[in-house]
């Protein structure tokens, strides 16, 4: 099964990586060499042959990744040695108070990186970076590299999360239209039912340690399109409580489907084996036709590839966002990465300029796999028509973006007790006391 390279693939580790930042000694430093501050011009005159870089993609995608900057690096002469590992989130941490960090490391979650930076082991962007962040990122996302008003980190890829997947054959078949709302998509759902006889919806929660995930991001996109984007920014920050009512709202919109057993789980069973269902393999009964819908970000487009089948709008299976309550306008939740450097050495400096530019963008979209919300990225260069329209989604400048909310909480929520209520929920358990549960995830200070 494709590797998922997002934060929450790995993310269970996530609040283990953050203790260890604490309850280790505060002795010592990041460890690496640093020189000065220096800009792009002139770097490798007095900066390392080689760079560190460090993250979590692996496998066949960390080898399109050193495809992507090969030729860059043999122009520069700086090879970039990148390490990749499933243990990203403990061990970014226990190496960077060690003194045995990276050059630098590409974060699947803010936080991650946050806190890294407030406790002083993170070198502020460079000029560079800075200017490569202005001109080629929305505000959005260069404030998700940015630590109490100063940038530390370059965004990297990104995913739009909040897809609903169809077969446009089937629903040319039965005369099923794309909904352009939230009560449509309900009432499309009922029709499906109605006209099949049998569950539209399939569903998997499943992803070992990290199980309950992608039910967090239905609840983040139901939070965002229904309560917007001010209430979605103070539940993150826990100004808004999981005990809210607007939370409760979500979540029990949701449940309107996820939680109906005549909408679920087509292809696997009841609405418990959502839970024991692999998130990844939802995409084999998707490509076979034995499920009409499921909820999954851009990257699934992958996974279809992998079953099978084709993605585009005359293939096998397309796609269409999760429409907003009253059909205006496009409110998507979403993910990506975040460079950061550990020191200032002019040739790290350069390749994280690199990283941050359009250049590098165009490179890695072009392989394959992946997006980016770089506003210098062509979305021809996307590799598959889902891809290329949720690259467009990105740069529309009146498309309202928020973050992963569970990668921007505290790890004892966003990846622990918001996962685990998710499983909680699906096994069975009332809003009102799952969310109770996950509220007191919530550190108390």
């Amino acid at each position: 099964m494709k590797t998922l390279r997002r934060g929450k693939a790995y993310a269970s580790v996530a609040a283990l990586g953050v203790a260890a930042l604490v309850l280790t000694s505060c002795g010592g430093g990041p460890g690496a060499p640093e020189t000065s501050p220096a800009s792009t011009s002139g770097a490798t005159a007095t900066g390392k042959s080689e760079v560190t870089l460090y993250g979590t993609i692996a496998d066949a995608e960390a080898k399109l990744l050193e495809e992507s900057w090969a030729d860059w690096s043999k122009e520069n002469n700086i090879t970039i040695k990148y390490e990749s590992s499933k243990e990203f989130e403990t061990q970014i941490a226990v190496r960077a108070q060690g003194g045995n960090a990276p050059d630098l490391a590409i974060f699947p979650q803010p936080g991650l990186l946050g806190d890294l930076a407030t406790r002083g082991f993170l070198k502020p962007a460079s000029e560079g970076v800075k200017a490569n962040v202005a001109s080629g990122w929305s505000e959005d996302w260069a404030k998700y590299g940015t630590v109490d008003g100063t940038l530390y980190g370059a965004p990297l890829m990104a995913s739009v999360k909040g897809w609903v997947w169809y077969s446009p054959a089937e629903f040319k078949e039965n005369g099923w239209e794309v909904p352009t709302t939230w009560q449509g998509l309900l009432d499309l759902t009922a029709q499906i039912e109605q006209d099949k006889g049998e569950a539209p919806w399939c569903a998997g929660f499943g992803s070992g340690d990290a199980s309950g995930w992608p039910g967090t991001d239905w609840v983040e996109d139901l939070v965002l399109r229904q309560s917007g984007k001010d209430v979605y920014d103070q539940w993150v920050a826990n100004e808004v409580k999981f005990t809210d009512p607007q939370i409760k709202s979500a979540l029990d919109e949701v449940g309107k489907i996820l939680k109906d057993p005549k909408y679920v789980n087509a292809g696997y069973g009841d609405i418990t084996s959502i839970n024991s269902t692999a998130f990844g393999d939802v995409a084999d009964v998707m490509v076979n036709g034995d499920c009409s819908l499921t909820h999954q970000a851009s990257f699934f487009s992958g996974f279809i590839t992998d079953a099978g089948g084709k993605v585009g709008p005359d293939a096998d299976v397309w796609g269409f966002v999760t429409p907003s309550m009253d059909g205006a306008g496009n409110s998507v939740t979403g993910g990506g990465e975040i460079v950061g450097a550990f020191n200032d050495d002019p040739s790290v400096v350069k390749v994280q300029e690199y990283l941050s530019s359009p250049e590098w963008a165009n490179s890695r979209v072009k392989l394959g796999g992946v997006l980016s919300a770089n506003k210098g990225l062509d979305p021809a260069n996307a590799s598959d028509p889902l891809l290329e329209e949720a690259v467009k989604i990105l740069q529309d400048p009146a498309t309202t973006f928020r973050f992963d909310a569970s990668d921007l909480m505290p790890g004892s929520v966003g990846v622990g007790t918001f996962f685990r209520g998710m499983v909680d929920w699906i096994n069975g358990s009332d809003s009102e006391t799952v969310l109770n549960q996950i509220e007191n995830g919530w550190p108390s200070s």
